[in-house]
């Protein structure tokens, strides 16, 4: 979902705590979190490069910005959907989120609160490239 996002022209600015994974390089299944101690956004001549600060990860020095991809977590999510969020509900076996957009109602149906958020943006991303 989180490559679909990228996909879809959602944009990252890292701040401290926010999660992501480095596709790619045998990490795939390892997520990482910016941190002011551990792991920063420092600013080279190239663009934006995410250090490991002697860390375990002491295979990685640096890794390009558009290298990672961002995870981002629910209340990021729900931030992002801004005032189109119209509510969040569970049913008995899923979550659902409702969005007006341009007074068209929607709504996206997932197993997480999460998954619901994120299928809410990809729409509203979506809107916004047509």
């Amino acid at each position: 979902m989180a490559q679909q996002l990228r996909n879809a022209g959602l944009i990252w600015k890292p701040g401290p705590g926010d999660r992501f994974a480095i596709p790619d390089r045998d990490l795939d299944d390892t997520v990482f979190v910016l941190s002011d101690m551990t792991i920063e956004v420092h600013h080279g001549r190239d663009g934006q490069l995410i250090g490991f600060n002697g860390t375990t990860e002491w295979a990685l020095d640096d890794v390009e910005l558009d290298e990672a991809l961002w995870l981002p977590h629910e209340g990021q999510l729900r931030e992002l959907l801004g005032g189109t969020l119209r509510a969040l509900r569970r049913t008995e076996v899923s979550w659902e989120v409702d969005l007006t957009l341009l007074g068209e109602e929607s709504t996206f149906t997932a197993r997480t609160p999460e998954e619901a958020y994120a299928l809410a943006l990809l729409h509203l991303l979506a809107a916004a490239t047509t």
